[in-house]
């Protein structure tokens, strides 16, 4: 069971239709009421739980070509796929089918002195390109999240998940022909070839109405250079955990672990740790310990390898690094606007967190920063949609525009003015 194909024929043509099929099944789909598109969802995440030996399997089609081209650990990690992970994304198509359907939302109303009833209402903004690198359960987010939302989905995954991103599009797409609606509003770019990409970013003759890029720097980089839709921006996660002298030591140290080591290869995971120069005595030494414990290369500034040894020299290169591995920054700072000046400096506006017992510390903290996501007393792997309430994400937006922060339901709407008049004329 797969929806992967190989490429036959010529890639404009083939992309062409494939934007055409996607118009097409967007209309339809924003006159799909929710109970259909909740039937859909209940469908997909049945046909995941039912096909999960076939999901393992073309997963360790991918594993073995990743191992075999000496990927590094974290990405393999992001790439595999386990029995849990595979309920979890079941779990998240249940999760999102929970959730209220945004289309059709009255966002606000008033009456004009002249009468005229006007309404601001949601509406599906039609078809969205999403393209991603290495995690194949986006291919169950985005497409579900895109569905839910209204708009029809063309996905195009990283080469190294394609088999796995191949097999649960086949579950979406049996879902969605159960709930009576048109598979082709969840496909997927059937090829490899790069050349697919930058069809995508043209627009497919106009058939795409935004691109959600998720993956690393080049790829990010490569879409806002090269796109001529809309773009909903995600670049890369450079996430801060500030430690002020306020803090509680253990409570310090367990978010700084958690933040780090949890999942090493997630957007969320935090590359850099500062520490306030006036609680160092404190809580310092008990950082650097407890992630080196949990296996973590530390790299500091000079207060940093004086307070251990077995601490390496951080360049300028490390405070702008998005590791994804187990390796962190480390310096120490002057007080709480000294980090911010820092997180304004070498940060990417992704997700920042201070931990501190001081509430106006915090809240200068958090007024401050201009960051997507910004968290008190709490590790930075809480920037995610599910952990939101937002049941699944398509990533985490670092621009300002229209999206920002997690990219779930609502932010994949639109909305459009209703007017409503008894004969209204404007005077001359």
């Amino acid at each position: 069971m797969s929806a992967v194909y190989e490429l036959e024929g010529d890639l404009a043509a083939e992309m062409s239709l494939l934007g055409k099929r996607a118009r097409e099944a967007a209309k339809v789909l924003a006159n799909a009421g929710t109970e259909a598109k909740n039937t859909a969802l209940a469908a997909m995440a049945a046909a995941v739980r039912a096909n999960v030996e076939t999901i393992l399997g073309a997963n360790a089609k991918d594993l073995e070509a990743a191992r075999n081209a000496n990927l590094r650990a974290s990405f393999i990690d992001r790439l595999t796929l386990t029995p849990d992970r595979v309920e979890a994304m079941a779990k998240g198509l249940d999760d999102i089918a929970a959730l209220p359907d945004p289309v059709g939302e009255t966002l606000s109303s008033w009456e004009r002195p002249n009468g005229l009833k006007i309404s601001r209402v949601r509406t599906p903004i039609g078809v969205i390109g999403i393209i991603y690198e290495s995690r194949p359960n986006v291919t169950a987010d985005a497409g579900a999240l895109s569905m839910k939302a209204g708009n029809a989905a063309i996905l195009r995954g990283g080469s190294d998940s394609y088999h796995s991103s191949g097999a649960i599009l086949a579950c979406l797409q049996e879902g969605l022909r159960a709930a009576g609606l048109p598979e082709t509003v969840i496909q997927a770019v059937p090829t490899t070839d790069r050349a697919a990409v930058g069809m995508m970013l043209s627009g497919l003759d106009g058939a795409i109405d935004v691109i959600v890029p998720r993956g690393g720097k080049g790829l990010v980089g490569r879409v806002e250079a090269e796109a001529r839709v809309p773009v909903f921006s995600h670049l890369e996660g450079i996430c801060h955990v500030y430690v002020d002298k306020g803090a509680e030591t253990q409570m310090a140290v367990d978010i700084a672990v958690n933040a780090k080591m949890r999942r090493t290869g997630i957007c969320g995971a935090a590359e850099t740790i500062l520490v306030d120069e006036a609680g160092a005595g404190d809580h310092l030494k008990a950082l650097i310990d407890n992630l080196i414990e949990a296996g973590c290369t530390v790299r500091g500034d000079a207060a940093v390898q004086a307070a251990d040894g077995r601490v390496e020299a951080a360049s300028e290169e490390d405070w702008s690094t998005e590791y994804l591995d187990t390796i962190v920054s480390m310096a120490v700072v002057d007080g709480v606007d000294a980090a911010m000046d820092h997180i304004r400096t070498y940060g990417s506006n992704h997700t920042e967190a201070i931990v501190t017992s001081d509430e106006a510390t915090a809240e200068k903290f958090l007024s401050e920063l201009d960051s997507a996501i910004v968290l008190h007393n709490a590790s930075t792997q809480f920037a995610d949609g599910g952990e939101f309430g937002m049941g699944a994400e398509i990533g985490i937006a670092t621009g300002k525009m229209h999206a920002r922060g997690p990219v779930g339901l609502e932010q994949l709407t639109s909305f459009k003015y209703t007017v409503r008049g008894s004969g209204h004329t404007r005077p001359g």
